[in-house]
């Protein structure tokens, strides 16, 4: 009978160390990985005939947004379907052909685009007319080219093929505004280049991908704003902070992340970064990625949008828009 109590008892005691132990919360680790969704080719525009030469694209209201050389290609970002080709600007009767299509950005109602022959063209989101553009076509006056164009909070920032960003207010752009606007501001990338700028904002700050810096440019646009006048005599200098070997190619601000591009020698890779960290300079990833799963590398991304779990990146070298799926796995550590 002792025995048996005896029995009893340390079974009791195992149980309740048993039960202590998965009493205790497990430590949740999430974990991001990217997988293969769907490809956009030159076949799947008009009759299939033409060619994809991808540069800046962008994401609104379910549209995706594709620079493709001479013109403006549109698609379905939830089909994929193509929509529509547009290949001039278009107000009343004024027709200039779209050339050398760099860079977008679209920011109520108004599609931003830039050009490498020294424009910007500003159309209706809707009905893809003309509002009006920014410079002539000739380097010497507004623009030495476009490189980069982002626009949000009531500004337009404008990289030009120098080491000049130009800073403009939205309300100066009307359908009576003279195309050879004053910018409010400029600020100094200290580097320029023949490459395509990307840039995006977020909690009041610009941020560029700096190619040839090797890092990423921060502007504080409160700053901006207090500095203007004197910035079109000095033009204001970036935060640089210390980045890693990669170097940034694009840079976009989804709803939940960072999403950048960098490349390392031979390498091109997607990053996520927390957009918190991120924009106060802490570079820690929460992925990182060349290729797929050891397979499909990337090429040459210069630029990314996001919608939902898929995001699109302007896969210039192998001249596609390739499309990701962004899964979470959730792993939980149980503690003794």
């Amino acid at each position: 009978m002792k025995k048996l109590l005896f029995l009893v008892l340390l079974l009791c005691f195992f149980t309740n160390c048993s039960k202590d132990s998965y009493d205790i919360e497990p430590t949740n680790y999430d974990y991001y990985y990217p997988t293969d969704n769907a490809v956009i080719t030159a076949k799947q525009i008009g009759d299939g005939s033409g060619t994809l030469d991808p540069k800046g694209i962008a994401i609104a209201n379910e549209q995706l947004y594709v620079c493709n050389g001479d013109v403006l290609e549109v698609f379905s970002a939830v089909t994929l379907a193509h929509i529509k080709t547009i290949s001039s600007y278009t107000k009343g009767n004024t027709t200039i052909p779209l050339t050398q299509l760099s860079s977008i950005s679209i920011d109520k109602g108004r599609i931003y685009l830039g050009s490498t022959n020294s424009r910007l063209f500003v159309l209706d989101e809707n009905t893809f007319l003309g509002i009006n553009t920014v410079g002539n076509g000739q380097w010497w006056q507004t623009f030495v080219h476009v490189f980069g164009v982002v626009v949000k909070d009531g500004l337009v920032f404008v990289k030009e093929k120098n080491n000049i960003i130009k800073v403009f207010e939205t309300s100066q752009i009307t359908d009576t505004s003279n195309w050879n606007l004053t910018p409010i501001a400029k600020l100094n990338t200290l580097k320029g280049s023949t490459e395509i700028y990307s840039m995006d904002v977020f909690s009041g700050n610009l941020v560029v991908a700096g190619r040839d810096a090797k890092s990423y440019l921060y502007y504080n646009i409160a700053n901006i704003k207090t500095n203007a006048a004197n910035s079109l005599i000095t033009p204001i200098e970036p935060e640089i902070p210390p980045f890693l070997s990669t170097k940034p190619v694009s840079v976009n601000f989804s709803t939940n992340w960072a999403v950048t591009t960098e490349t390392s020698g031979d390498l091109n890779y997607v990053s996520l970064y927390s957009k918190e960290d991120f924009i106060n300079q802490k570079y820690s990833q929460v992925l990182n990625a060349s290729d797929i799963m050891g397979q499909n590398p990337f090429g040459n991304i210069v630029s990314t949008a996001q919608l939902n779990d898929r995001i699109f990146l302007s896969d210039n070298s192998n001249k596609i828009i390739r499309i990701i799926k962004l899964n979470k796995s959730t792993i939980a550590e149980q503690k003794n």
